[in-house]
């Protein structure tokens, strides 16, 4: 529920951006403003947990997608930038909630299983997210969109907390709080895996940073109808569904190698599309093909560092390697604005693709029996 909230406003944001601002270097401008927000919040989740409890925050997070619906609808500049950090800094108090809630109820064992099951979850609502909300902001009404975004975000809280407060209670009070991941990063940092596992997670994120925002600008510099651009995004997240095949992949392969895979391939789609240069609709097949190891890694990204963070370090690393989300979207913008700074826009393609490969040359050093 949480992710056909942000999903169905994913193809539109950029556009009504785009067409406001009219250059892709103001629309970073905007999400690096946002991204800074996020980051922000996310530094301080332990802090939060500490003084609202793990439910609190989790509720927090629901109110950031309310007010982010309303905000982005406003299209207010200041307002448009916290709405579009808001968006973000929600989605990031998931990924650190639901990975603490993970990891106190789900064994090392099954962990595979358990994300291979949550992206087909994901998979769904981010499947049909991106076309309907196109759909309904061209067909129906603007306003209708981002109402529909705010009321499933306020129907995700109401069933939360019947999960917390029914008879046959799901969710329970948290085995123990995070610290101030501040304390943490440095002992992060001393650990190669750690760092490995980040880089991993930080490359697969920038991609699907670039993808949401630039994507659906791309279809529309190459002379396609918008809902082009959401049928791309929903199409590309409709490939979380074939989760179960990564993991069975994964099962016979080795965990590692599907990674280095899947590194490989986002990677190289990605700067096949720096070689075309322009917008063309033949660089739509190589954003997918890039999805298709983005897709991968979604499933097993994680897996890295679940699997080789401390026990007694839980609650701290997980904190942490949770920046990733907010990290990849303050680096993405970043790069983009220093390359349009004194190269054309095609040349962050190249870059982002290189990254991919350097992640794939570190994943090797993980173990085999990962």
């Amino acid at each position: 529920m949480e992710g056909l909230s942000r999903s169905i406003l994913v193809g539109i944001v950029p556009l009504i951006a785009f067409e406001s601002l009219g250059s892709k270097e103001l629309v970073s401008y905007v999400y690096l403003v946002g991204a800074v927000f996020t980051l922000l919040i996310t530094l301080n989740v332990g802090s939060l947990e500490r003084a609202l409890q793990r439910w609190g925050v989790v509720t927090l997070g629901g109110l950031f997608l309310i007010l982010a619906a309303l905000f982005l609808y406003i299209q207010y500049g200041p307002l448009f930038a916290l709405g579009i950090g808001m968006r973000s800094a929600a989605a990031s108090i998931f990924s650190v909630c639901m990975s603490l809630y993970i990891m106190d109820y789900i064994g090392k064992r099954d962990l595979t299983r358990n994300e291979s099951r949550r992206m087909i979850h994901a998979g769904v609502a981010w499947l049909i997210g991106p076309t309907l909300g196109v759909w309904m902001y061209n067909t129906i009404a603007p306003g209708i969109v981002f109402l529909t975004s705010a009321l499933i975000a306020v129907s995700m809280l109401i069933y939360f907390w019947w999960l917390r407060l029914g008879s046959n209670q799901v969710i329970r009070k948290a085995h123990s709080l995070t610290k101030n991941p501040m304390q943490a990063i440095h002992r992060y940092i001393r650990q190669p895996r750690l760092r490995i596992a980040y880089g991993i997670t930080l490359s697969r994120s920038c991609f699907w940073v670039a993808l949401f925002v630039y994507g659906p600008i791309y279809v529309i510099e190459a002379g396609l109808p918008p809902w082009v651009a959401g049928a791309l995004l929903s199409g590309v997240c409709g490939l979380l569904l074939l989760s179960p095949i990564v993991q069975k992949l994964a099962d016979r392969f080795g965990t590692r190698l599907i990674i280095i895979s899947g590194l490989l391939l986002t990677g190289f789609s990605t700067i096949i599309l720096g070689l075309l240069q322009s917008a063309t609709p033949v660089g739509i097949i190589f954003w997918i093909t890039g999805s298709m190891g983005g897709a991968a890694l979604d499933v097993l990204g994680n897996i890295p560092f679940m699997r080789s963070v401390k026990p007694r370090e839980r609650l701290e690393m997980t904190t942490v390697f949770s920046t990733w989300r907010e990290g990849s979207e303050l680096l993405t913008q970043i790069i983009v604005v220093i390359v349009l700074s004194f190269a054309p826009f095609w040349v962050f393609y190249l870059v982002l693709g290189f990254m991919h490969l350097a992640s794939a040359s570190s994943a090797s050093y993980l173990p085999k029996r990962l």
